[in-house]
């Protein structure tokens, strides 16, 4: 029996996905990842800042509306990259074959030859 969470998942659906139990270990472990880097993002930027404020003194409350905005991004970025490396594994592990992340390359248009008109009759060169 497999846990995902506080919930526990039945051997029938551990046995048809086979790659379930290291899919929960990846998430377990981007979130932690996530959380992670918010405690110490806060813990940082408020360092620096507390640091900064002797050079440009400005209210505690500043410190800290940074410090918590700026780890949470942080936080989101890091724990989106974690989690799509572990759809990426869930795709390898179930149909064996990674999606392709590349971003699509875009044709360059052809050049017109000769001279075209446009839909109001005009001759273009």
């Amino acid at each position: 029996m497999v846990n995902l969470g506080l919930t526990r998942v039945d051997d029938e659906l551990v046995a048809k996905h086979p790659g379930l139990e290291s899919y929960a270990a990846c998430q377990s472990h981007a979130f932690m990842k996530g959380s992670g880097t918010f405690v110490l993002g806060v813990a940082g930027l408020f360092a620096v800042q507390m640091a900064l404020q002797k050079k440009v003194p400005y209210p505690l409350q500043w410190n800290l509306l940074v410090s918590i905005v700026g780890s949470s991004v942080g936080s989101y970025t890091v724990t989106r990259w974690e989690t799509q490396k572990c759809s990426d594994l869930w795709l390898l592990l179930e149909k064996g074959k990674v999606p392709d992340r590349s971003l699509p390359q875009l044709s360059n248009p052809e050049e017109s030859k000769g001279t075209g008109k446009t839909k109001y009759g005009d001759v273009m060169d």
